[in-house]
């Protein structure tokens, strides 16, 4: 696999989220779990909600004081309710939101899919973020504002085969971003989405046997000649949560190594 350069372990971790109170869903594993990791890396508490109690407590866990676990399943409103009121409990305060929260892969067109598949994917990505959003947004209003990212994907900007319910879902994170951030810039609130490439997750391995055959069977379609690697989105999605990124609403980073450039 072609290096990264070593830029991830040669860039300092600055401090920037000091302070701040960041809830992600589907925080278990792969980019969730990457961007927990560096929001604690730069200061911050964060909330590590997922369907999986056990992987997200693990997770808090190895992450220190700095950090709570939240079961909650995305794509029901009580369950999201409640996950937000558990850290309105715990820290009075919400200053991010990242959705990561994805279903299943589904391969299929039109046709193919069932209702139920297709209603899974558009749940879990789009109605997951409206949910998360529901019920984030009045915690950070109380609090002086906030960010959130909802993390969509380059097939949210090109399509490919058999993947319909996916980059419609991608798609419409896209836009309910924008939309988000119309709503919501005199509220303090910041809402941006950001669109990874293939990464190196677990995720990827539900259609490849290892990463090494998944780098090279998608690595040549980005123009980095490589996939990502998870603490690359990481640090764009820290920056989008931090004061740097102020100047930054209603928009999507595509941090995809080219592949929507092809």
């Amino acid at each position: 696999m072609r290096q990264a350069d070593n830029l991830m372990a040669e860039r300092p971790v600055t401090e920037r989220l000091t302070g701040k109170v960041i809830m992600i869903t589907g925080a278990a594993s792969g980019i969730g779990a990457a961007i927990a990791r560096r929001c604690v890396a730069e200061g911050a508490s964060v909330v590590c909600a997922d369907h999986s109690s056990d992987a997200a407590t693990n997770l808090a866990e190895a992450l220190g004081t700095a950090a709570m676990a939240v079961r909650c399943d995305v794509t029901d409103q009580r369950s999201m309710e409640r996950a937000v009121e558990a850290v309105r409990a715990r820290f009075g305060r919400l200053d991010g939101l990242v959705h990561n929260a994805a279903a299943p892969s589904l391969d299929g067109t039109v046709v193919d899919l069932s209702e139920e598949q297709w209603r899974l994917e558009i749940d879990v990505s789009l109605t997951g973020a409206f949910l998360a959003s529901k019920f984030s947004i009045p915690l950070m209003i109380s609090g002086g504002g906030g960010s959130i990212v909802l993390i969509a994907s380059q097939f949210g900007h090109v399509a490919t085969r058999k993947a319909v319910a996916y980059c419609a879902a991608k798609a419409g994170l896209i836009h309910l971003a924008k939309a988000m951030a119309v709503d919501h810039a005199a509220d303090g609130i910041r809402v941006n989405s950001l669109s990874p490439g293939a990464v190196a997750t677990p995720r990827l391995l539900q259609r490849w046997p290892d990463l090494v055959a998944a780098n090279e069977s998608l690595g040549p379609a980005h123009l980095l000649g490589r996939i990502g690697q998870p603490d690359e989105i990481a640090a764009v999605a820290a920056f989008l949560l931090s004061s740097d990124a102020s100047f930054v609403t209603g928009t999507d980073l595509l941090v995809d190594g080219g592949y929507a450039t092809r």
